[in-house]
């Protein structure tokens, strides 16, 4: 990169002046001056803009800058930003009120419609966030089992659960912490992080420890290290070898699931796993999970069993009616092969304008969930 290469390119991801002030006086009150590590940039350079609204496939920032939103809140944003069926059903939640500690009919309409979607659910509980799902679906897998350990991969983020907050990805990779201090050892001693894709690992393991594993959990497409899809055979491997040693297999969807597929990864590569876990796409990115498995799993959960898990928010009624639009906007005809062809032409024009430039990248891309990696590959 030549110095007008470089001024160009600083030039471009400056920000303006009121995204810097904002900036500046939010890191005298927050760490970083930011409520989630990877928005703070410490990484890559530069400082973040700050945003000040959004509509369809735009992004603006305070600065009145206008950007193509590429990130679309981390995935739930299919349908683009601010969508107008979506926020009148939020608004006329909303004048109903906020929220009620107590069910609603909501609730039940949501389960409804994302049992229906999804090839092998029967119940599911609606918590706060994608960390609540992981952290909930692993207690009850390790209840359902009486066994204690829980394998992973490493680059697989499943949210900042101590258990589960080893080798992870997503702002542990991209900041290079390899755990987290304030999380105790005996904490994280039952959890194996192995390489992901490779399937003799887990077999290697499971033969040393064969009555030891509650659960594996898996992205079944990496996303938090970048898109990395699953080879042949490695999602099919890891139910065989759960079924032959009495693990449950946990397929955390809060990035795949109604993104590769309208019923997720488990529908794309007809895998069954045992537990499966939402994030906010399930409320049209409102803060909002869910975990879901078989009827006889689920009732092992309070009130019905004796495996604990609460929170006053779920299923807060907000996030519910713009989960439940959200969710019959997805069940229209044609919408994710048109999302596949769209994904297509984005990936094949990036990859003709880096061999142009004669830069070297790999592009993995499974439906809408793109990554660039500046290598000649394969990543």
């Amino acid at each position: 990169m030549d110095k007008h290469e470089r001024e160009s390119y600083h030039g471009f991801m400056s920000v303006g002046p009121l995204s810097k002030e904002l900036f500046y006086a939010s890191k005298k009150l927050m760490p970083g001056g930011v409520s989630s590590p990877v928005r703070s940039f410490a990484s890559v350079g530069g400082e973040p803009f700050f945003v000040e609204k959004a509509k369809g496939p735009k992004i603006y920032d305070a600065d009145g800058k206008e950007y193509i939103d590429y990130v679309m809140s981390y995935g739930p944003h299919l349908l683009g930003h601010a969508h107008p069926e979506i926020l009148e059903k939020m608004q006329k939640s909303l004048s109903r009120g906020t929220s009620f500690g107590a069910p609603t009919g909501f609730e039940l309409e949501l389960a409804k419609l994302i049992v229906q979607m999804v090839p092998h659910l029967e119940m599911l509980r609606f918590v706060n966030s994608g960390t609540e799902a992981t952290m909930s679906a692993v207690r009850l897998a390790r209840a359902a089992t009486d066994r204690n350990k829980i394998i992973k991969f490493d680059g697989n983020y499943h949210g900042h659960v101590d258990c589960l907050l080893v080798e992870a990805g997503s702002g542990v990779a991209t900041l290079g912490i390899p755990g987290s201090p304030g999380i105790p050892q005996d904490v994280t001693k039952d959890t194996i992080s192995l390489p992901y894709n490779h399937l003799q690992s887990v077999k290697d393991f499971l033969a040393k420890a064969p009555r030891d594993v509650a659960a594996i959990i898996v992205e079944p497409v990496a996303g938090n290290m970048g898109v990395v899809a699953p080879k042949e055979g490695f999602l099919e491997g890891l139910r065989e070898l759960c079924d032959q040693y009495g693990a449950l297999l946990i397929f955390d969807e809060v990035m795949t699931g109604f993104r590769v597929a309208q019923g997720g990864a488990q529908q794309r590569y007809h895998v069954r796993p045992d537990i499966t876990c939402f994030g906010k796409i399930i409320g049209a990115g409102m803060p909002v999970g869910a975990y879901g498995a078989s009827e006889d799993l689920m009732q092992k959960m309070a009130p019905v069993g004796q495996v604990y898990q609460a929170g006053t928010l779920s299923g807060n009624p907000i996030a519910m009616a713009a989960g439940i639009k959200m969710m019959k906007l997805l069940k229209e005809e044609g919408l994710y092969q048109n999302l596949e062809l769209r994904s297509q032409y984005l990936a094949d024009e990036l990859v003709k304008s880096a061999e142009k430039k004669g830069v070297a990248i790999t592009l993995n891309r499974v439906g809408c969930m793109v990554t660039i990696f500046f290598h000649e590959g394969p990543v």
